[in-house]
């Protein structure tokens, strides 16, 4: 009987040793076909997509940074984007935290005349450097040359749409209703997600409706700087000392 039941105990053990070592095998096939996929994936990012990429988070970051920080790192995390590895840091915990947070305040904030063009200016003093780190970070520090590039054209890219987003808000905010002003924010948050699935799946495509748009973007800037200029030297002379009644 002893022997019987060490029989029975010893195929046990040789049982679950072949079953656990299958399951290992297993896992390593599993992984090595991920690895694959995730391999494949990034090799797609060639120097098109990048410089796209680069300009988009750029671009982007001039309308609303933590809204590209946050949905940047969280497709990373999520896999649907292959993050470049000066990116990747975009989707640690920490940042997706602190990120969203500022998002959530970003989104209201952005909607109630005369908050959102206070949001802007003291945002805009982290704007333009953030794009820049971020058009940067597509390439890191592998490719040094290229990295300064993309941060010259992203630090360049988002003082642009900061610059239109400022003005554009400033003209807005001369009329009373709030709808039009919540309409313009909305359009922005659809901008930055548009941006970068049209940056990650048509770079071509992007670069030209890029260039489009930025000409568009400095000819409304200039005009609105124009009409703002206007209006400050009518409201100046409508309160100057000359206008008050004797």
């Amino acid at each position: 009987m002893d022997a019987i039941w060490t029989t029975f105990v010893e195929w046990l053990k040789g049982f679950g040793a072949q079953a656990g070592q299958q399951a290992v095998d297993a896992g390593t096939q599993i992984g090595g076909k991920m690895a694959e996929g995730v391999g494949a994936a990034a090799s797609h990012l060639d120097m098109t997509s990048l410089l796209a990429l680069a300009a988009a988070l750029g671009w982007a970051s001039g309308f609303r940074l933590y809204a590209v920080v946050f949905l940047v790192g969280s497709a990373g995390l999520a896999g649907w984007i292959p993050l470049p590895e000066g990116l990747q840091m975009l989707q640690h915990p920490a940042v997706l935290a602190v990120s969203g947070s500022l998002l959530f305040v970003e989104f209201f904030a952005d909607k109630i005349p005369g908050l959102d063009s206070l949001w802007d200016i003291v945002n805009s003093v982290v704007r333009i450097p953030a794009g820049a780190a971020l058009a940067a970070g597509v390439f890191g520090a592998d490719n040094a040359t290229m990295a300064v590039v993309a941060a010259l054209m992203g630090g360049t890219l988002a003082a642009s749409s900061q610059a239109a987003k400022t003005t554009t808000r400033a003209a807005i905010n001369t009329s009373p209703e709030p709808f039009s002003n919540i309409a313009m924010s909305l359009v922005e948050d659809g901008l930055v997600v548009g941006t970068v699935w049209l940056a990650t799946n048509h770079p071509l495509v992007f670069g030209v409706l890029l260039v489009i748009v930025l000409v568009l973007m400095w000819i409304v800037t200039w005009m609105l700087f124009k009409f703002l200029r206007a209006a400050f030297r009518r409201l100046r002379a409508l309160f100057s000392p000359e206008s008050a009644p004797a």
